[in-house]
């Protein structure tokens, strides 16, 4: 049996979309292994948000190529859209395919199998305008599923590549999100998390007129789901009819993923974000006053072009007060081709790594507070993994759950929340 193997680097639409891929070619008869094994093809799904991606993507492939030496050596994803010429001259590469045309991936890697030199199938994702439906047709061994929705941004901040690498916004239709959540379910899934590349703009492109809220609606009419989580979101695309939903049906997980990215207005607008600092400070008032124990992560881009120490400062300063129940730091990462690129106040390397330092030891204290103010409560758990006798899950508040307690994976257990425990808290079941 020809075997495959895949890695995955990004965010979890990249993740979806690798398990897709990995469904097409066991349904094709290959036999799936871990990358580190030899195996006759390896698929590389890359990541281009950062430069550093980049670097892991092409490191990926020198690793397949010594693993093997004669396999055939795949790469998709952004970095594969954004620079295939590049890619198609590194050793042992023998197929290119940017982000769409996934469908046809065993197809394409027995094509290029066959082929003299590099095969390219990356076109112009500008003028993509269908949602690229592939179904999932096997599940991994886990109980929380990814489930992409949507495809495409156009906000065009100006840090960002990812509307040049996925192109415009293209959603998937209700019914065929109603068919996937139910094979999902079907296949053991007990969560599923809505991911997009913008998922706030879900349904703008369809003729139906339907939105993020009618889409979360159409997965919860199973009732085999135990929990539904939403991927990242702006907070200026949170409606009513979305809060109402997540009010009204417990497994609606209290938490949204709300990225910040900066908390000065002047880096705020340069960075093209739509909003204020204080404009999102009261948007974070209404999620809550909304949706009653939410917790609201984030994201933060530090080192930013033009980002002085009292810009720098202001930023964590406001961060502070938000409340955030995790933060996620990134330096600021130089992507030419995106305006930022080219503004001449750029930040030094140290500076940066100063300042990632800095705002990540506030979110440290941050998450722990948020933990702490658990502690002694009661939590719904859905236990996912384990590791030497310890299993873990996850609150729908996004919280890591550890407990020695003989419970089942994929179920729902009420837990005792009793103290701090590596990155989230030990429990104990309720009695």
């Amino acid at each position: 049996m020809t075997t495959a193997a895949f890695m995955t680097l990004g965010c979890k639409v990249n993740q979806f979309e690798t398990e897709t891929m990995e469904g097409l070619f066991r349904k094709a008869g290959y036999e799936i292994v871990p990358f580190t094994e030899r195996a006759d093809v390896y698929i590389i799904n890359t990541c281009s948000v950062t430069m550093l991606g980049e670097k892991k993507s092409r490191q990926l492939i020198r690793r397949a190529r010594r693993e093997n030496e004669d396999a055939l050596i795949a790469v998709t994803g952004c970095y594969a859209q954004l620079a295939p010429e590049i890619i198609a001259q590194l050793p042992g590469v023998r197929l290119v395919v940017g982000t769409k045309d996934r469908a046809r991936i065993v197809e394409l890697v027995e094509e290029a199998a066959k082929a003299d030199g590099v095969v390219r199938e990356v076109g112009d994702i500008m003028h993509a305008d269908t949602f690229e439906d592939i179904p999932l047709f096997s599940a991994p061994e886990r109980t929380r599923a990814f489930l992409k929705i949507q495809e495409g941004c156009q906000n065009f901040c100006t840090y960002c590549i990812i509307p040049y690498t996925r192109g415009p916004l293209r959603s998937r239709p209700i019914e065929s999100i109603r068919r996937e959540a139910e094979k999902l379910l079907k296949a053991g899934f007990r969560e599923i998390v809505l991911t997009g590349i913008h998922l706030g703009a879900y349904g703008r492109d369809l003729e139906e007129n339907v939105t993020l809220a009618d889409a979360a609606a159409a997965v919860l009419e199973f009732p085999e789901l135990k929990r539904l989580r939403l991927g990242s979101l702006e907070s200026i695309e949170l409606s009513p009819e979305l809060f109402a939903l997540i009010r009204s049906d417990k497994r609606f997980a209290r938490h949204l993923h709300l990225p910040l990215q900066a908390g000065s207005d002047v880096i705020l607008k340069t960075m093209n974000r739509h909003y204020t600092a204080e404009e999102f400070s009261k948007l974070l008032e209404k999620v809550r006053a909304e949706v009653p124990g939410v917790a609201i992560t984030t994201d933060i881009i530090v080192g930013f072009p033009g980002e002085t120490e009292e810009l720098f400062e202001e930023g964590l300063a406001f961060s502070a007060k938000q409340g955030f129940a995790r933060m996620h730091v990134f330096p600021y990462s130089r992507r030419p081709g995106t305006p930022a690129a080219k503004m001449s106040n750029q930040i030094s390397q140290t500076e940066k790594k100063d300042r990632v330092h800095r705002m990540q030891t506030l979110a440290d204290s941050m998450a722990e507070k948020f933990h702490e103010s658990f502690l002694g409560e009661t939590a719904d758990v859905l236990f996912e993994t384990e590791t030497d006798g310890i299993i873990d899950g996850r609150t729908d508040t996004y919280i890591r759950v550890y407990t020695d307690a003989r419970l089942p994976l994929g179920e729902i257990a009420q837990m005792k929340l009793t103290k701090l425990y590596k990155d989230g808290v030990w429990g104990v079941p309720s009695p």
